[in-house]
């Protein structure tokens, strides 16, 4: 996978609604995700077109409708390697912090 991609693809505040539209209801169609968007077909489909190569969207056709299925692993991924070894260390100085102040148990 392209960390870059995704990031890129999650730059964009339009694209960042159309995965919160997708992960409020999963399996939309083009029409479904343009109903009350300030952007034409077009555009939302050029903004899933950028989702879909990073990754982030996949579709299927049911019979005469592609419709579109938020991808959450790229996501995951980017939180695991760039967020979570940030938040280890920061969990780490709580819990030496929290048996400081509670004690050892042993006074």
């Amino acid at each position: 996978m392209d960390d870059d991609a995704v990031f890129r693809a999650l730059a964009d505040a339009s694209r960042r609604q159309l995965l919160d539209r997708l992960y409020q209801k999963d399996g939309q169609a083009l029409v479904e995700l343009c109903e009350g968007l300030a952007m034409s077909r077009q555009a939302v489909a050029k903004h899933l077109a950028i989702l879909e190569a990073a990754n982030l969207v996949s579709w299927r056709r049911v019979h005469r409708e592609k419709l579109h299925f938020i991808n959450p692993l790229p996501i995951n991924r980017i939180a695991e390697r760039w967020i979570a070894k940030f938040e280890r260390r920061h969990l780490s100085a709580l819990s030496a912090l929290k048996k400081s102040l509670e004690g050892d148990g042993n006074d």
